[in-house]
């Protein structure tokens, strides 16, 4: 478990599918996401959530976020791993609408920047978020990230946005 100041952030475990599957069946989450809507029931998408959980994939680590009461309210993740290129790619969805602009996503991005950069050798974070999603947008910038570029994919507009480790250490001090 890692901790920040407003959340904790956990290894996923099966009594988290049900607010998964909830979230990600939630029509506005999935287009804050840029996500298709599943087309798996329940017990199906159970199934593959449990057979991820015991195989989960080697360039990709999933987190469960939590408050410090330990309320599961999203999850956060860091994926595409590329070791040569010393970068991986962000993700991060507060679920539960209760705790949106409270901070709790400024602090779990944070949370895990510092984890990733205080226990791999990554030396660049980037993420893609959509151009209409002005909360995301401030979100990361006030964890140091930086617009780079732009992607248009599958109908979409995104902002690309970064953070290297050299900013990431100037923030620190």
């Amino acid at each position: 478990m890692i901790a920040g100041d407003k959340i904790k952030l956990r290894e996923k475990i099966l009594a988290d599918a049900p607010d998964d599957y909830a979230w990600q069946t939630d029509a506005e989450l999935a287009q804050l996401d840029a996500a298709p809507l599943p087309t798996t029931n329940f017990p199906q998408y159970l199934s593959d959530y449990a057979s991820e959980l015991r195989y989960p994939p080697p360039f990709r680590h999933r987190f469960a976020i939590e408050t410090l009461k330990g309320e599961h309210i999203g999850n956060c993740t860091y994926y595409g791993i590329d070791e040569t290129k010393g970068e991986a790619e962000l993700g991060i969805m507060i679920g539960n609408r209760s705790y949106w602009d409270k901070g709790y996503g400024v602090d779990a991005v944070t949370t895990l920047v510092n984890r990733i950069f205080r226990q791999t050798k990554l030396n660049r974070i980037y993420l893609k978020t959509l151009n209409s999603n002005a909360r995301a947008q401030k979100c990361f910038r006030k964890c140091g990230f930086t617009p780079c570029g732009s992607l248009k994919k599958d109908g979409y507009n995104f902002v690309l946005m970064e953070l290297y480790r050299k900013q990431w250490k100037k923030q620190q001090t």
